[in-house]
C-alpha cells in the first residue's frame, strides 16, 4: 500500500508541476487566467475497521481551478483593443447566426475582410443592437449580433432645411442694395456660407449676403436686405421682399422699395425692432424652379427634381456688437467614409465619417456566471458555459456587477511569476520527497526478500 501512496504523491506533484509550468508559459498571454492544482487526501474506512488506527491512502487531484482575478491593463494604440476592468466576459461566436458561443477576457480585436470585428482566431465579437440614439434595444444573449463597422455612412440625403442664427451689427455702414455685386465686398456688409447637397450627394455652396440699406432704420424698426447665391449663381426669390426707407431723416418711413438690384438679383428683408429682436418671417423656400435650370441651375441631370430648400432664421439679433454667426446648419449629407471608431466605457461602439455623421453601431455584450470556476476551457483563452458554471447572464458594461470597458487597452495575464517560481520549487521538493518514499519502500521490500 505504501507504494501506491508514494505513487499518488508523485502523480500529484507532477500535476502541480504541470499546472505551474502552464502558468509560467502563459505569463504573457492576453486574457489568460492562472490555474491552481487543488488536492485532497484519500481515506477509506468501514464500519468494522478501527478508524483510530486507519492510515490514509495517499493524495488525489480534485480540481485544476482557474483563478479569475483581475489582470493588469496594458494600453495600446489600437482603438479596437478592449479590456474589461471588473467583472464580465466578451461574447464571441465561430460563425454568423450561430448560438454556439464562447466567452473570453482577451480583447485583442480587429476587422476582417467584411468589416466584422473578430479575434485572432476569426471568432466574431457579439454586441447588442442599438437605436439611433445609441440605446440598447435588447440585452438578451439570444439577440446579440456580430459587430460590423461599415466603411461608408449610408446613402446621400438632399438638403431640405438651412438654419441660420446670427447677429447683425447695428453700427454697420449703410449701403444701397441696388449696387450689390457679390464680387465686390464694398457693396455688402457681411456674408456667410454653408454647404448643401442634392439627392446624389453632390455639394453646393450656399452663400447669404447681408446689406444694411440707406434710410432703412427709423423709429422702432430696422431693415436689412438679404441675398442668396448657390455656387456663385443668384437665387431669385419668387416674391422679392420690400423694405421701407426714411429719406428725410425724421424717423418716419416715407418710401417703399423692393429688394432687387440692377443685376436682377431679388432678395428678402430681415426686420428687427428697437431692442434688436427679429420681427420678420423666415425669408424663403427655394422652389424646384429656383434651384433648376431656370434658376441657380443646381439640380443637374439625374438628381431629384422635386428638391426644395427652406431657409430659416433662428432668432437672429441686431445688437451693437460685431457680426457673428452662432449657428449655421443644414440637414443634408453626402456619402461619408470611415474616419474613426470610438468605444465608450459602456461598450457603445460609434463610427465617425467624413461627412460629419457619427453613427452608433452596436454595444459590446458582456456576460457573467454564478460560478466562473465551473466554466469549461476550450483553448485560445476562451471558455464555454457548463452545468457547474450556470447559464450566461448578459448585460451592459458599466452597469450592475459588470465592469467597464477600456478602449485601446488589453488585460494582461494575471500570473504572478514570483509566486509561480516559489510554487515550482515547492512542487519539485514534493516530487523529490515522494520519490524518496518510493525508494525507501523499495529498500524495505528488498530487505524482506533477502531474509533466509
Amino acid at each position: 500500500m505504501s507504494f501506491n501512496i508514494a505513487l499518488s504523491g508523485i502523480s500529484a506533484s507532477q500535476k502541480d508541476l504541470n499546472t505551474t509550468a502552464n502558468n509560467i508559459a502563459n505569463s504573457n498571454t492576453t486574457g489568460f487566467k492562472e490555474s491552481r492544482a487543488e488536492f485532497a487526501d484519500v481515506y477509506a474506512n468501514s464500519i468494522f475497521s478501527n478508524s483510530k488506527t486507519a492510515v490514509g491512502g495517499g493524495v488525489t487531484t480534485t480540481q485544476v481551478a482557474q483563478q479569475f482575478h483581475q489582470g493588469s491593463l496594458e494600453f495600446t494604440s489600437n482603438s479596437l483593443d478592449m479590456a474589461i476592468s471588473g467583472g464580465g466576459f466578451f461574447v464571441t461566436s465561430s460563425e454568423i447566426g450561430t448560438q454556439d458561443q464562447s466567452f473570453t477576457r482577451a480583447g485583442a480585436f480587429k476587422v476582417d475582410s467584411n468589416n466584422y470585428m473578430v479575434d485572432s482566431t476569426g471568432n466574431f465579437l457579439q454586441g447588442f443592437p442599438v437605436d439611433e440614439s445609441g440605446n440598447s434595444t435588447s440585452v438578451s444573449l439570444t439577440t446579440t449580433q456580430p459587430i460590423q463597422i461599415p466603411d461608408t455612412a449610408g446613402s446621400p440625403v438632399m438638403t431640405s432645411n438651412v438654419g441660420l442664427e446670427l447677429n447683425l451689427n447695428v453700427g454697420e455702414k449703410e449701403l444701397d442694395p441696388a449696387n450689390f455685386d457679390p464680387n465686390d465686398p464694398d457693396t455688402f456688409n457681411n456674408s456667410t456660407s454653408v454647404t448643401i447637397y442634392d439627392s446624389l450627394g453632390d455639394s453646393h455652396i450656399m452663400t447669404h449676403y447681408f446689406i444694411k440699406p440707406e434710410g432703412g432704420a427709423y423709429t422702432g424698426e430696422s431693415n436689412w436686405v438679404s441675398y442668396t447665391a448657390i455656387d456663385g449663381k443668384p437665387v431669385n426669390m419668387s416674391t422679392a421682399g420690400q423694405y421701407q426707407q426714411d429719406t428725410t431723416g425724421n424717423g418716419v418711413p416715407d418710401t417703399t422699395k423692393t429688394a432687387q438690384t440692377a443685376g436682377g438679383w431679388t432678395g428678402s428683408v430681415v426686420k428687427f425692432n428697437d431692442v434688436g429682436a427679429y420681427t420678420g418671417t423666415n425669408p424663403a423656400t427655394l422652389t424646384t424652379e429656383q434651384l433648376g435650370v431656370n434658376g441657380a441651375d443646381v439640380l443637374g441631370a439625374g438628381t431629384d427634381g422635386s428638391q426644395t430648400v427652406d431657409i430659416n432664421f433662428d432668432n437672429p439679433t441686431q445688437y451693437a456688437s460685431a457680426f457673428e454667426v452662432t449657428s449655421l446648419n443644414q440637414d443634408g449629407t453626402t456619402v461619408g467614409r470611415l474616419t474613426n471608431v470610438s468605444i465608450g466605457a459602456d461598450g457603445l461602439i460609434s463610427a465617425s465619417y467624413s461627412n460629419g455623421s457619427n453613427v452608433p453601431l452596436s454595444r459590446v455584450a458582456l456576460v457573467r456566471f454564478a460560478n466562473e470556476q465551473g466554466l469549461t476551457q476550450v483553448g485560445n483563452t476562451a471558455w464555454k458555459a457548463s452545468l457547474d458554471s450556470g447559464p450566461a447572464l448578459a448585460g451592459e458594461a458599466n452597469s450592475g456587477t459588470f465592469g467597464n470597458i477600456r478602449s485601446s487597452a488589453l488585460e494582461q495575464s494575471n500570473v504572478d511569476l514570483t509566486t509561480e517560481l516559489v510554487d515550482l520549487i515547492s512542487a519539485q521538493r514534493n516530487f523529490q520527497a515522494n520519490s524518496r518514499t518510493l525508494e525507501v519502500n523499495n529498500t524495505l521490500n528488498q530487505t524482506v526478500l533477502q531474509i533466509r
